[in-house]
């Protein structure tokens, strides 16, 4: 297994780890990311003991900011050990694993921040700084990553073209209410809620938890194909002059609006 730039991995016991993302200056996810989750998702899958992970962020206000979509031709697509290509490799394998994945989310989780959260098998995340998005809608392409497949299920078809075709920010209550989170915790209060869940779980019968999940698994996944087909579109979508115009416009936009566009990203978004 290569060395991890992008993440830490804490092992709190052999039962339960912590992974923390840190890619300065605002977390984005880059083609270097997917590939260190693939390999973190293996490290998962190959540690016997394990029954609970934790993906936190060392950014107080970003937890993974939204896919970079200047390096979108980069996107890996080689197969993984599924068959399919990366993205679709490391989220499946990561929500078919006998182990807990939980996204514990303080900072802004947008594209495909969102759709990794969306990915782990539970979220919760700080009332003061969390906040969630898929803003793809307003940049001219669609979610590639899951969010179309995954958030029907767990808000329902209505609010889940809320989220997607008005690509705005929600906050961590809204989130919370519409069923994309568990649940939505005062900051102060989040990691040690989320530690003592953890440590919870990891005194709990191994057998038990996998066997718990496979079940549940039966009728909630997303089906690979379906996730193919979104990320394929996606990876079509970005290539559109019109994409690319609007870029140009955002950019104008991010130039005038300095660090705050980043921070209000659905906000300005809705100028271009």
């Amino acid at each position: 297994m290569s060395e991890l730039t992008q993440f830490t991995i804490t092992e709190q016991s052999a039962a339960y780890w912590r992974v923390t993302f840190n890619n300065p200056p605002i977390n984005l996810v880059n083609p270097e990311t997917i590939l260190e989750l693939q390999d973190i998702v293996g490290r998962i899958e190959a540690a016997p003991e394990l029954a609970v992970v934790v993906f936190d962020s060392a950014h107080p206000d970003f937890y993974f900011a939204r896919y970079d979509l200047s390096r979108a031709a980069e996107t890996p697509i080689a197969p993984g050990p599924t068959g399919l290509p990366a993205w679709i490799d490391l989220t499946t394998r990561l929500q078919q694993s006998s182990v807990i994945s939980i996204a514990s989310v303080r900072g802004r989780a947008r594209g495909a921040g969102s759709e990794f959260a969306l990915a782990c098998d539970l979220r919760f995340a700080s009332v003061e700084r969390a906040f969630f998005g898929q803003p793809e809608v307003a940049a001219g392409v669609l979610p590639g990553g899951g969010a179309i497949e995954r958030l029907p299920t767990l808000a329902g078809r209505a609010r889940a073209l809320e989220i997607i075709i008005g690509a705005d920010d929600f906050d961590a209550l809204t989130a919370e209410r519409y069923g994309w989170i568990n649940r939505a915790l005062p900051d102060a209060e989040l990691d040690a809620f989320v530690d003592q869940f953890a440590h919870r779980i990891a005194n709990f019968d191994r057998f038990a938890i996998g066997e718990a999940k496979r079940l549940v698994n039966r009728t909630t996944l997303a089906q690979p194909q379906a996730l193919l087909e979104s990320q394929t579109s996606f990876l079509k979508a970005v290539q559109r002059p019109e994409v690319r115009e609007r870029g140009l416009k955002a950019r104008n936009v991010a130039v005038e609006a300095g660090a705050d566009f980043e921070l209000r990203l659905g906000h300005y978004l809705g100028k271009v």
